[in-house]
């Protein structure tokens, strides 16, 4: 009696190509909103977490000091002006004396001398006038841009200061990057995709980490400038539109380049295949009903697949179950099998990953 095995027939068929890759999501924009005046927190118009727009206040800083520091510089430049006013009207007189001979040419000009100091002072006191109401605008902080806080706001009568404590963080939610990093090889596949030279352009869809495919496509928008020397590999961001903010900076997906189709592609189960002395092979049902290997030359994986660059022909059923001490020309019992009845499919496995997993390939950020 024959051993019992399951065949399924070489499947021949146009097949894309897809390449996956750990990733990691990143704000499109991300700001660190800093006071410009020193002091104290007073008030808070805000909550972390909260989406905010772009000129909305933020936080107020005291401002005693800097209305103190007005009315000086308001009252120093009165000062100066009447100063000024002053010198200007004994100029003026100096002048009608000179054309009467009355007073030396000597006296005119010292006095004009006088008018240009105090105008130089006034406008220096005119300036730290504006610096001080300046500074008092700038005791409420408004949100530089459009988007959601950090929840590592600073709370009410916290001490800021200028240009170095960081009152609170606020990036963009909608479109958000997808980061990952492709080695020499992938990225030229990847720019033969988008030129056009190699299949479609690439499509860019991510999984994430409960193994739902995130509905909208991607686009690829960057890449960096260089290899990395260390890793030998590059850089790339995808951009996707994330309406609904379900996407958020920090989480891992896994990144899904297509675009590529091999035409006419023999594709067989990978459980099929075996390893033996560094080369490949499978076995099939020989003309004679019995047990058959063959050598092949494997390509890239596809789902549940290898495609087989050579080695099998159209039409050549392969034994995908049975094969333990299954040996070439033992008689056969065979079960005629469909890729539906094993659970085969062309499409990769989507149940939850790992995010701890793919930490370590976690791309650096730019």
């Amino acid at each position: 009696m024959g051993t019992q095995v399951k065949v399924m027939q070489v499947i021949q068929q146009d097949t894309p190509l897809y390449q996956e890759y750990a990733g990691q999501i990143a704000g499109k924009d991300e700001v660190k909103v800093q006071s410009k005046v020193s002091g104290n927190v007073v008030e808070k118009f805000v909550e972390g977490g909260q989406f905010v727009e772009a000129g909305q206040p933020l936080y107020r800083i005291d401002s005693r000091q800097y209305e103190s520091a007005v009315l000086a510089a308001q009252a120093t430049l009165a000062q100066t002006q009447a100063t000024l006013n002053n010198a200007e009207t004994d100029l003026a007189r100096n002048q009608q004396l000179y054309a009467s001979n009355a007073i030396s040419e000597q006296a005119v000009t010292t006095q004009q001398s006088t008018v240009q100091s105090y105008q130089a002072l006034a406008d220096a006191n005119a300036a730290q006038l504006r610096k001080a109401q300046q500074d008092l605008a700038d005791t409420v902080i408004y949100a530089p841009m459009s988007g959601q806080l950090g929840v590592d706001d600073v709370a009410v009568g916290a001490f800021t200061a200028a240009g170095n404590t960081t009152l609170v963080t606020i990036g963009s939610s909608d479109p958000v990057y997808a980061q990952f990093s492709l080695s020499e090889t992938e990225y030229l596949r990847m720019m033969n995709m988008q030129n056009g030279s190699v299949g479609g352009p690439a499509h860019v869809t991510i999984t994430l980490a409960d193994g739902s495919v995130y509905p909208a496509e991607g686009q690829i928008v960057a890449a960096d400038r260089a290899l990395k020397d260390k890793t030998g590999t590059l850089t790339v961001k995808a951009l996707f539109p994330n309406p609904d903010n379900l996407l958020l900076p920090g989480m891992f997906a896994r990144v899904r380049l297509s675009g590529e189709i091999v035409p006419d592609a023999l594709l067989v189960p990978q459980r099929a295949v075996q390893q033996l002395l560094g080369k490949s092979f499978v076995m099939v049902v020989g003309e004679d009903g019995k047990s058959a290997a063959r050598t092949v030359e494997l390509g890239e994986k596809v789902g549940s697949y290898y495609i087989i660059k050579s080695g099998i022909e159209p039409g050549d059923n392969v034994i995908v179950e049975g094969l333990t001490n299954l040996k070439e020309g033992m008689d056969l019992v065979i079960t005629q099998v469909t890729p539906e009845d094993m659970g085969f499919s062309m499409e990769e496995d989507n149940t939850k990953f790992n995010d701890s997993e793919i930490s370590s390939a976690e791309p650096s950020k730019q």
